[in-house]
């Protein structure tokens, strides 16, 4: 697919693998939509990518309906339907699932999931009637997941629901789009740990979404092995980007950050076929969940 003179927005623009998405995206020559929460990273990279193409950035809150809508008028009204566009916004959050508070689910789920569903809401509808318009027009929407989209790891519950609905919702989204058109397709990406900084999504968490309860000893034991995990992470998020565009132009539908993500999946995917029982996530490494049960009982 050709980008030059096209539009990508990109959610969770301004840090981690959007930033880095954008990046991309303006070595293709494509003009770009940022959004973010975070308004002076948004700031610094607008003015980074605004020296190379042409940058329309907006402070947005994804699980705001009116936010997202208003970030859709202004895309339009700027540069017309966006020609690819990444619902990427996210936010990490563990413990067990039934110490999760309302206002807990509310946060995660509002981010992860109905900042997808907004996004998808908002943008498919304009790229069908610029295909409609346009025998030769073509477009994307690309939903980021994770591989907790893909599995059920313990200590990781609002996590992986959110993410195993953006999933399923990215599935669907392709599925319907076949029904209507060949010109406007979608892709989910499902990264596994990637320096991010996605473990200090709480950083940005507003204090409306706060519960007031100190996190329990289960949340704490997530926080730390997912900050071990994604500062240690191997694969860079310029490498990730790189990756999706490749899925991009290749026309693929399933994108993963690391070559080891479908060995991951397959037990999973045969428990279910078999009809057994979960897998031992940690069977092929005893040592980390040895360390995860000590961590949450003390």
């Amino acid at each position: 697919m050709a980008h030059q003179g096209q539009t990508a927005v990109i959610t969770g623009g301004a840090s981690g693998l959007g930033l880095e998405l954008a990046r991309l995206a303006a070595s293709r020559g494509m003009k770009l939509v940022l959004a973010d929460v975070q308004a002076g990273a948004l700031e610094a990279a607008a003015a980074e990518l605004g020296a190379r193409t042409e940058v329309l950035a907006r402070v947005v809150d994804v699980s705001r309906a009116a936010e997202v809508e208003g970030l859709g008028e202004a895309t339009a009204a700027r540069f017309g339907a966006p020609h690819l566009v990444f619902n990427n916004a996210g936010v990490g959050f563990g413990g067990f699932v039934w110490e999760h508070s309302v206002k807990d689910w509310e946060w995660v789920l509002g981010v992860n999931l109905w900042g997808v569903a907004h996004g998808v809401r908002v943008f498919t509808p304009m790229m069908l009637a610029a295909a409609a318009a346009d025998p030769a027009w073509r477009g994307r929407v690309v939903n980021t997941a994770s591989i907790a989209g893909l599995i059920n790891a313990p200590n990781m519950g609002v996590y992986n629901v959110s993410k195993h609905a953006v999933v399923s919702l990215s599935e669907t989204l392709y599925q319907d789009l076949k029904l209507v058109t060949d010109q406007v397709s979608a892709s989910v990406l499902c990264p596994l740990f990637v320096p991010t900084g996605i473990h200090q999504s709480h950083r940005n968490r507003p204090r409306e979404t706060l519960s007031g309860a100190g996190p329990t000893r289960s949340q704490r034991a997530a926080q730390a092995m997912t900050a071990k995990a994604v500062s240690s992470g191997k694969v860079s998020a310029a490498e990730v980007a790189r990756r999706t565009f490749e899925a991009i132009d290749q026309d693929r539908f399933y994108i993963f950050s690391h070559d080891v993500a479908p060995s991951l999946v397959r037990p999973r995917l045969e428990d279910v076929t078999l009809g057994r029982n979960p897998s031992d996530p940690f069977a092929d490494k005893p040592e980390i969940g040895a360390a995860l049960r000590e961590a949450v009982k003390g």
